[in-house]
């Protein structure tokens, strides 16, 4: 018997969630392109980073953010992140970002730190 290729799952009220989660928060930027993170020099941030104000993830800080260069805001991917050294996982919203900005933001979490590890789940609708 030959195995079906499955297809992905693909939650579209998911996505949705996620929209009206941006357009009822405020974004506040606290790390702009290029600059350092504050504890780890050799990290310049790509394309801006920061979190919706009033929101919480699971280090008990706002809801974080990556918004790219593009100049259509809607959000086309998350990246889900496991820290071993925190020993917890969270998600971090993709806003805006070209594919180029979405693999170089992957890399962040999938190459540079062994105990930090992350997908990327671009959205398709």
């Amino acid at each position: 018997m030959k195995n079906k290729k499955e297809k992905p799952v693909c939650n579209k009220n998911f996505w949705i969630a996620l929209d009206r989660l941006i357009s009822e928060s405020e974004i506040e930027i606290d790390r702009p392109k290029g600059s350092c993170h504050p504890r780890r020099n050799e990290l310049i941030y790509p394309v801006d980073y920061g979190y919706l104000k009033g929101t919480l993830s699971s280090d008990n800080s706002g809801i974080d953010l990556y918004r790219g260069s593009r100049e259509e805001s809607i959000v086309d991917a998350i990246i889900c992140i496991v820290d071993l050294y925190k020993k917890n996982s969270e998600i971090k919203i993709l806003i805006g970002c070209t594919d180029e900005e979405k693999k170089i933001i992957y890399r962040i979490y999938s190459e540079y730190y062994e105990g930090l590890q992350g997908i990327l789940l671009s959205r398709t609708n």
